[in-house]
């Protein structure tokens, strides 16, 4: 199995990690992995495709895949479904991470092309003679802190964070008191759904 990452940062965390003997990462990106034609069995993106070149992509999963190799790309949505009101918190605090960014000129770097669109781009790609798109979840325990966490590690959010930002100025004074309420330490079930859209080659 081998991990390409872009950013020396993400690969030292990952090899900081449990060790296998299998596992290795490299440095690259998805449009050049620097890994041999016809080498991968298997080739994934995860929570990723949306960050990358479609075009050069999908060029580079064809030509690293074997004939009869399969590509995987899932998402998962966001927020998780655990209980109305917590969910409804996390969307007035998304809306004033959003407000926030904007009166402080905060603009993403990173270019993204819409996850609703991939199998599309995919089937327009002609690499793949078959594809199809699934939804599967996973249900865990979801605890308060658990869900102020996820809401905290979200990209947009992340550049406020570094600001020094109160709970109050960034609207997570009532994420945390709701989903203390609701969840608490004991938590509920929350139900992850991830979208995979698969391509054979």
């Amino acid at each position: 199995m081998i991990g390409v990452e872009p950013l020396d940062e993400m690969r030292e965390i990952a090899e900081a990690g449990e060790r296998f003997p299998n596992v290795e990462f490299r440095s690259g990106v998805a449009q050049h992995t620097g890994l041999p034609a016809a080498s991968a069995d298997i080739v994934t993106c995860a929570q990723s495709l949306h960050h990358t070149e479609p075009r050069g992509t999908l060029a580079e999963v064809g030509r690293i895949l074997k004939p009869g190799g399969v590509f995987a790309a899932y998402d998962y949505d966001v927020p998780p479904l655990v209980h109305w009101q917590v969910e409804l918190v996390f969307a007035e605090f998304m809306n004033r991470v959003d407000e926030l960014r904007a009166r402080r000129g905060i603009r993403s770097e990173q270019q993204r092309w819409g996850k609703d669109e991939h199998a599309e781009r995919m089937r327009e790609s002609g690499t793949f003679r078959y594809l199809d798109e699934l939804v599967l979840h996973s249900t865990e325990p979801c605890t308060a802190e658990r869900w102020v966490d996820f809401a905290c590690s979200i990209g947009i959010v992340l550049p406020l964070l570094d600001l020094g930002l109160s709970d109050d100025e960034l609207g997570l004074t009532p994420l945390r008191e709701i989903s203390a309420r609701i969840l608490g330490d004991t938590g509920l079930p929350w139900h992850v759904s991830y979208r995979v859209r698969v391509g054979v080659k």
